[in-house]
Order: C-alpha cells, then sequence, then structure tokens
C-alpha cells in the first residue's frame, strides 16, 4: 500500500455460479476465481496492513469472501506474514443488492416468477401474478436484466443512484475511525451495486456486467481525497 493511502475499499463482485434461479451457492468455478483473487491481492498487501471482510446478506457473497479470507490466511501462514492482520469476515447490510418491495416484503432480484414467489409470505402472489406486475415482467423480458433496473427511473424500491450514494456514504464513513494503521475493506457483493456506483461516480454510463471477483478500487488518501479505479477509468476528488 502507498504510503499516501490511508485506507483501501474495494467493491467485489461475487464468484460464479450456477443461477440466479435463488440464492444459490458458488459452483467450484466461482471458488477457484475467489482463490485466485486472493492470491492477486496477497501480492497487494503490504506489512501492517488491517484487512476487513465484508459480505452482502447472500449465500454466495458470503462463500466469496469466506474462501478469499481462508486463501489469504493459508498464504501468510507459510509465508510467516505475521504483521498483517486478517478480520473474519462478516454480514453486512450497506452492501446488499438493491432493496426492491413486492406485495410488502422485501425480494432479491432472481431470474424467475417462482424464485420471487419463494420470498413471500405463503400465498401473497402466485408466480403468474407475479409475471404480470410491470416492473418485474419487464425485468424478466429485458436483455440484459440488471441494467433494465439500473437505467429504471421509478422502481418500486431503491433506484440506481439511491443504492451508488448508500455505498459511498458507507464506505466515506469508515474514515471516521483515526488509525494510523493503513487499512483495506474487501466488499464482496453483487453486480447491480457496482454497476450503480460506477454510473453514477466513474463512468457517467452503465458499464454492464463486471466479471466474477472484479473490483472497483476506492483509494481514500489522508487528505481526504478519493480516487475512484476500475479498468481503465479513474477519477479523483474530494469527499
Amino acid at each position: 500500500m502507498s504510503a499516501d493511502v490511508s485506507l483501501w475499499v474495494h467493491w467485489v463482485r461475487h464468484g460464479k455460479i450456477a443461477s440466479h434461479r435463488g440464492d444459490t451457492p458458488l459452483t467450484n468455478e466461482g471458488r477457484r476465481q475467489a482463490e485466485a483473487f486472493a492470491q492477486r491481492l496477497s501480492k497487494e498487501l503490504t506489512e501492517g496492513e488491517r484487512v476487513s471482510f465484508l459480505y452482502a446478506p447472500t449465500r454466495r457473497t458470503r462463500e466469496t469472501a469466506e474462501t478469499i479470507y481462508s486463501t489469504l490466511r493459508t498464504v501468510f501462514e507459510q509465508e510467516d506474514s505475521g504483521q498483517i492482520q486478517l478480520l473474519a469476515p462478516v454480514e453486512h447490510w450497506a452492501v446488499r443488492n438493491p432493496d426492491i418491495y413486492v406485495a410488502g416484503s422485501r425480494i432479491e432480484l432472481v431470474s424467475t416468477p417462482e424464485a420471487v414467489a419463494e420470498q413471500l409470505p405463503e400465498a401473497t402472489l402466485s408466480p403468474l401474478e407475479l409475471a404480470s406486475l410491470p416492473f418485474l415482467h419487464g425485468f424478466w423480458s429485458a436483455p440484459d436484466r440488471i441494467g433494465y433496473w439500473v437505467n429504471h427511473p421509478n422502481p418500486p424500491g431503491e433506484d440506481a443512484d439511491t443504492v451508488a450514494r448508500r455505498l459511498l456514504t458507507f464506505a466515506v464513513s469508515l474514515l471516521d475511525v483515526q488509525s494510523k494503521q493503513p487499512r483495506r475493506c474487501i466488499c464482496v457483493t453483487h453486480s447491480p451495486v457496482m454497476r450503480a456506483f460506477l454510473r453514477r461516480y466513474l463512468t457517467g454510463w452503465d458499464i454492464g456486467e463486471p466479471e466474477h471477483l472484479e473490483s472497483a478500487d476506492l483509494l481514500f488518501a489522508p487528505d481526504r481525497t478519493l480516487t475512484i479505479r476500475f479498468r481503465d477509468q479513474t477519477r479523483r476528488e474530494a469527499v
């Protein structure tokens, strides 16, 4: 870590899953992706860093965060790098998917009406009734479902700009903790969250689906300037 950076925050997409039918686990490939991410990250960490691992409240983000954490622990135990502090992963509501509401219940945006019906109290709405709701009908009909939400002007819940502000507000709040120890926060989340954040604060347009285990990187300097990096795009501003 550069001496002029006091905090890094990484939005990281979870590993590969078999489908978005529901809250599904990582595939074997998804676990390998998380292990490879940890190997790359291990080369960036420097002596004295304190690394936190947060994940959204889904199985795939939890398994991704736990795999990154356990792989890093193995790497540093082998290398005897005792000066790097790795904190065990914890669930954090701030990095969750957008809050979308159907019939008074919060839902995760999943790939079928049946998978939404499973999230609702029994006999609230049938899959057929869910498929006829305007927003969900448009979501399931869209070639790019997440893009449909990102660019929707009035979804039944959080829009993309609201989610983006939630993420930035959370990241900036981490600066409230005064520490001479360099810190890094690995936040395992979902593609809607990353697309919303990058559209608002970096590119000005929707980037499309990030790769699994791809990250958007926020670098906070001691003077409270923020640098956002994703692929070949960079933006720097005061916070």
